[in-house]
């Protein structure tokens, strides 16, 4: 147990920034060495590109990665090993390539390009050279410990620069950078135990996707019908977009659709309370043209769908800003929704 805790704290440092300017399976040859170099020639932020790396020593050492989204000098990644999704936020700046954030168990995709730290861990930092060193927040050392380092992976042959990070409890990381790619290889060992993760594959106009649950009204107005649907969302795509869309997209075996042609969400997010906020243009009312049983029932659907996707059970929503309130229901300030799947049945298509 203590090997696999040991295995976890390395993997969630890393972080693979996934280049553009090359092809999988050919190296990339620098024509300088790496001190001549900056981090922007190790890590070129690109955008529906993923990294796909072969694991050795353990289940979860095998893994992907793609941008969420990215701004200027910053890029939100996720990291999916088959058991979870881990979202971090790296910072490129003053010579230093900075982790802001690191989430686990995240399985919706929000923006937290803006998230600040007071205590950022400092993954690589300039100059590019051997013997460059810094200390982590949490103590640790982490130094370049090589240069031009020869590394084999299946995607191709690089020279690459070695960083190692000392854990407290006598082990160590090794991470190996490459120009133009980013990270390649990693190995943790610790008293004989070690556990590797190489770059077997970059895939390039990859679009991450994923299931969500989507809920509708039943036409005899006795509870809901619900489908599970694959969206696909590029770099910087707005999530509360793609779920509108899904939601005003209504199966042809589904009489009435959650949202109308001109009903937009205006915000969607998780807030700290655990709690997801939703507000819509006022036309989610205007336009229902619903009784009263139909109308619970579009309600329903829209929070089991946007509960559902965020892990939450309780979704505030609101019309431009207020609380909902129509000819059938009012609803009070800060007065929430429920989830609730009793009366959801599966939808055959």
């Amino acid at each position: 147990m203590k090997r696999q805790s040991l295995f976890c704290i390395a993997l969630s440092c890393l972080i693979i920034i996934a280049g553009c300017s090359r092809q999988a399976g050919t190296a990339p040859v620098p024509q300088a060495t790496a001190s001549e170099m900056s981090l922007q020639d190790y890590y070129p932020f690109a955008a529906n590109t993923k990294y796909v790396y072969e694991g050795h020593g353990n289940e979860y050492a095998s893994f992907g990665v793609i941008a969420d989204y990215m701004e200027q000098n910053r890029i939100q990644l996720r990291r999916d090993n088959g058991g979870t999704q881990m979202v971090t936020v790296l910072e490129l700046s003053e010579g230093m390539l900075k982790m802001l954030l690191s989430k686990g168990e995240i399985y919706y995709r929000e923006n937290f390009l803006n998230a600040e730290s007071t205590a950022p861990e400092i993954l690589l930092k300039e100059p590019l050279e051997k013997g460059t060193s810094w200390t982590l927040p949490d103590g640790r050392k982490r130094y370049i410990s090589g240069v031009d380092t020869d590394i084999s992976t299946p995607s191709g042959d690089y020279k690459a620069i070695e960083v190692t990070t000392e854990t407290k409890g006598g082990g160590k990381t090794l991470d190996y950078y490459a120009p133009k790619t980013g990270l390649v290889k990693t190995v943790f060992i610790s008293d004989g135990y070690e556990v590797s993760s190489v770059l077997a594959d970059i895939q390039y106009n990859v679009p991450f996707s994923q299931s969500v649950k989507l809920f509708y009204p039943k036409a005899d107005g006795n509870g809901l019908y619900y489908i599970d649907k694959t969206l696909s969302f590029n770099t910087n795509d707005v999530t509360k977009i793609a779920i509108e869309k899904a939601l005003r997209d209504t199966p042809a075996k589904v009489a009435v659709g959650p949202l109308s042609p001109n009903a937009k969400i205006k915000s969607l997010y998780l807030n700290k309370d655990n709690m997801v906020y939703i507000d819509f243009t006022q036309e989610l009312i205007s336009e229902m043209n619903a009784g009263a049983s139909t109308e619970a029932l579009i309600l329903q659907s829209i929070v089991n769908t946007v509960g559902e996707y965020y892990g939450a059970d309780k979704v505030y929503l609101t019309v431009e800003g207020k609380p909902y309130s129509s000819g059938h229901l009012a609803m009070g300030e800060k007065e929430y929704f429920s989830v609730d799947l009793s009366n959801a049945k599966r939808l055959d298509l």
